[in-house]
């Protein structure tokens, strides 16, 4: 398997770290809840970070959120009958997951400002607004998913393309839940 371009790359970190910002919950005003962090606005932990991490810690903490994101799917996911076949937004398989860890390494030690090195994070500067960030999860159009026990899981095999893969997982987010909901695919055996 080729590794995918850095576009594509790019793209998953974007609708990860969207994700990732717009689950914390500790933050004023909540956005929607699905973690217990605060780790990006000023107010908060990223007050912090900008103390710590001068030059990085914009990254830092989108970088945490992640992680947080990461851990809550990652439960949620064990979950699930069969988890080793599961994928989801923030589970890729270890390949993939590697190469998006690098990724984010890579974007971080350019010391561009997120929203110059992935401009579609730009949304991330604006007030939280339920529309416009449904909106942008669906910008690539809805996702019909079966609600079942522990997640909403979508229909046939995940797309070859992560990019399109993590697309949808991310559109399958909408109408959103009081806690995360898990959108993912089953791998075929």
């Amino acid at each position: 398997m080729l590794p995918p371009p850095s576009s594509a790359l790019d793209r998953v970190l974007t609708l990860q770290l969207g994700v990732a910002w717009a689950g914390e919950a500790l933050c004023e005003p909540v956005r929607l809840g699905w973690w217990k962090t605060d780790l990006i606005d000023e107010a908060g932990g990223g007050d912090l970070l900008s103390r710590l991490l001068p030059r990085t810690f914009a990254w830092a903490g989108l970088e945490a959120v992640r992680e947080a994101a990461r851990l809550v799917d990652s439960r949620l996911r064990r979950s699930l009958a069969d988890p080793d076949r599961v994928i989801s937004l923030f589970h890729f398989g270890f390949e993939l997951d590697e190469l998006l860890k690098h990724r984010l390494e890579a974007l971080k030690r350019s010391e561009s400002p997120p929203p110059l090195a992935l401009p579609d994070l730009s949304l991330l500067s604006s007030p939280f607004d339920r529309s416009v960030f449904a909106a942008w999860l669906t910008a690539s159009g809805t996702e019909d998913a079966r609600v079942v026990p522990g997640g909403r899981e979508l229909h046939g095999p995940p797309p070859s393309a992560v990019d399109r893969a993590a697309s949808r997982l991310a559109a399958a987010l909408v109408p959103f839940p009081s806690a995360y909901p898990l959108p993912f695919f089953r791998k075929p055996r």
